[in-house]
């Protein structure tokens, strides 16, 4: 099995070699392109506009000064020439991709771009809490990843769905399990706006988060439930958008 990994948060990040790790727990096929610099948030962006700079950092390891999409488009369809990957994993992220994240992520988005060139393709994050910020359970992650990947591939993946697993902020001994869920949502609240001025007094903006918005109560069978009760959640997500039952009552009102 050949599989190529990537990540939103650059080719050095420690999440990177954790998935290199449950890659090669499943195979010695394995191939990281991962950004040259931290791409997070950026979501499914390609680059059309700028030039693609490929550097080569080691046996199977290229950085590419471009987004993770980039990155899975020219590992299968340059770096790893005619043989593309078996498999896309995308991570492993430093930090949950829960809810609306998902639309955000760049890995997430690394993930969505293997599913659309018709690879099986997964996309790991590990939670964290203010209390592990500096210390993510990283074993965690090591510990479950194999044995998921290898059930759900064993399993497989229909072709239009990307599977976003996301490990909780506890050590490996304290998770109860693993939960299949569906996106979750949190209150609207949880975007802000930081003001600030620099050493000439002119303003300037940060996007930033509002905690308190973000520890709402989550509904029962969602990813955020998951991870709040400690356990692995696993949700498979459509790369088909189209809202079937709308597209009904919208048929009928525009006629």
């Amino acid at each position: 099995m050949r599989i190529l990994c990537t990540n939103d948060d650059g080719i050095h990040a420690p999440g990177l070699k954790v998935v290199e790790e449950i890659a090669r727990a499943l195979s010695d096929d394995v191939w990281v392109v991962a950004p040259e610099l931290d791409q997070s948030g950026v979501s499914h962006s390609l680059s059309l506009n700028d030039p693609l700079r490929l550097r080569e950092v080691g046996p199977r390891h290229f950085a590419v000064r471009g987004t993770p999409t980039d990155c899975v488009i020219m590992g299968a369809r340059h770096i790893l020439g005619v043989k593309l990957p078996d498999v896309v994993l995308s991570g492993v992220n430093k930090g949950r991709n829960v809810a609306e994240d998902v639309v955000y992520s760049g890995t997430i988005a690394g993930a969505l771009e293997g599913t659309i060139l018709g690879l099986p393709s997964f996309a790991l994050s590990q939670e964290f809490s203010v209390e592990t910020r500096d210390r993510l359970p990283w074993d965690t992650a090591r510990k479950f990843g194999p044995d998921i990947l290898r059930k759900v591939i064993a399993a497989g993946i229909p072709k239009d769905t990307v599977i976003n697993v996301n490990f909780p902020s506890c050590a490996p001994e304290d998770v109860l399990g693993i939960r299949v869920t569906r996106q979750g949502k949190r209150n609207l609240g949880f975007l802000r706006i930081d003001e600030r001025k620099d050493g000439r007094g002119n303003p300037y903006f940060w996007i930033g988060f509002e905690r308190t918005a973000m520890m709402d109560t989550p509904a029962d069978g969602t990813d955020l439930a998951a991870l709040r009760e400690r356990y692995v959640s696993v949700t498979p997500l459509r790369l088909d958008r189209t809202n079937e039952a709308f597209s009904e009552e919208l048929s009928a009102t525009l006629k």
